[in-house]
């Protein structure tokens, strides 16, 4: 069959060398891809929300499969798009609608439901411009520090832990009177703080039924021992050492079962991935958010690990008969380090020849910020490379990652060489 892979960073490289490895495969098309996912399939210039390019082109390539990577398009509707175009809907779409997609698409949306469902998480209540000042006198009741979530989509910037009322005020202040991020920052999600070591758990569903993927922790910081700014992800691990089957049988029990039963309750129809943030508070999970897609890094350490065929998988789904294929994962431990640009998550300069990308023979390079200009390979965005090795143990793996992150040169070039070692 013809797949169409929607995105462009290191996510939808890890999906694409997955896929290729699939016997069920045809054809592979990324769009727009970057200068390493040409090695799995054919790159297509194509925005990621220009629908009606990304349909005409489904209908003239006899695609059968459209995985979308981003949440962007999904908040924005790319399957609702397909379902109502008649020569469209019969393609499957790997990615919820638009009403689903709210779960990321709306902090408040995703709270209003876990409280419904009686899903585990903090403790929060809602404000806009309506009720700022009740809100500016509510952060004064809540125990230090404070959480502020940005409702909408912010590129991942949108969420601020403060750690004094009158910074809590302020920037309270800043995103909803300021639009400090945008229509974003319409209303915010003032939200009790959780202490305890993050993780995150991936499902795939067909709308019945599911698949629990491996688990993954990703690290945000930019600096050794994680200091600094956040980032989009530095480096991923999985399994989660300190995520055993007891911890990983209440996540399913008291989260991912109530979730899907929550989507069907609420008829909210829902084909794809569902990304659980979690928070390990003294052995009990709750959800600090939900995403509608898979993680960037973690994919990229969790697709390595899964021994079924993923293209099977996905025809589970579009077929709703997820629960009659076979899945399997391997015992194995997968790290990821991310080489980034310098001066990332701040201002960096892209255009930077990479070398010595082939002198990496043990791990997988997945290539995220990068575009080819005839042969060279630069870079095109903040975080380049992933490189992931997949090892019998977290030590090796972690030693081979980040051995082999070493091997790579651009100017500038930084990565993280303590991702995972906080859990050996």
């Amino acid at each position: 069959m013809n797949i169409l892979i929607i995105g462009s960073g290191g996510r939808e490289s890890a999906f694409a060398y997955k896929i290729s490895k699939s016997p069920k495969l045809n054809k592979l098309f990324i769009a727009p891809g970057n200068a390493g996912t040409g090695q799995y399939g054919e790159n297509v210039s194509l925005k990621i929300t220009d629908f009606q390019a990304i349909g005409e082109f489904a209908l003239s390539n006899n695609i059968e499969i459209v995985l979308v990577g981003p949440e962007e398009p999904l908040v924005k509707g790319i399957h609702d798009y397909f379902l109502s175009h008649d020569e469209l809907k019969t393609i499957a779409v790997i990615g919820p609608e638009r009403l689903g997609a709210q779960l990321e698409g709306s902090k408040d949306f995703s709270k209003e439901f876990m409280i419904r469902h009686e899903i585990p998480t903090a403790a929060f209540k809602s404000f806009d411009k309506t009720n700022l000042q009740e809100g500016l006198q509510y952060l004064e009741t809540q125990k230090l520090p404070i959480v502020l979530k940005a409702d909408g989509l912010a590129q991942g910037k949108g969420v601020l832990i403060l750690d004094s009322y009158e910074e809590a005020k302020a920037e309270l202040n800043a995103m909803i009177s300021d639009a400090k991020f945008g229509e974003a920052s319409q209303l915010v999600v003032v939200e009790e703080f959780l202490q305890g070591i993050e993780l995150s758990v991936f499902v795939l569903t067909d709308g019945k039924d599911y698949k629990v993927l491996p688990s993954a922790k990703d690290y945000k910081r930019i600096g050794e021992g994680d200091t600094g700014l956040n980032t989009g992800g530095m480096g991923s691990v999985s399994p989660v050492p300190f995520a055993d089957k007891a911890f990983l049988d209440k996540v399913e029990q008291r989260i991912i079962k109530p979730t899907i039963d929550g989507l069907k309750k609420d008829n909210i129809p829902y084909k794809g991935f569902i990304f659980i943030g979690l928070m390990n508070v003294d052995g009990e999970p709750f959800v600090i958010e939900y995403n509608v897609r898979m993680g960037d890094p973690e994919t990229e350490s969790v697709l390595v690990r899964i021994e079924s065929d993923l293209v099977d998988l996905l025809q589970g789904v579009a077929n709703e008969d997820l629960a009659e294929r076979s899945f399997t994962v391997s015992d194995k431990t997968a790290a990821t380090v991310m080489i980034v640009s310098g001066g990332y998550p701040g201002k960096y300069e892209v255009g930077k020849e990479i070398s010595n990308i082939e002198n990496v023979k043990k791990s997988l390079v997945f290539h995220a910020g990068t575009k080819l200009e005839g042969t060279q390979v630069l870079t095109a965005g903040g975080r380049v490379l992933a490189i992931t090795a997949l090892e019998d143990d977290l030590f090796s793996a972690l030693q081979q990652a980040t051995a082999d992150a070493g091997r790579v040169f651009f100017q500038g070039k930084t990565f993280r060489t303590d991702i995972g070692f906080d859990l050996i």
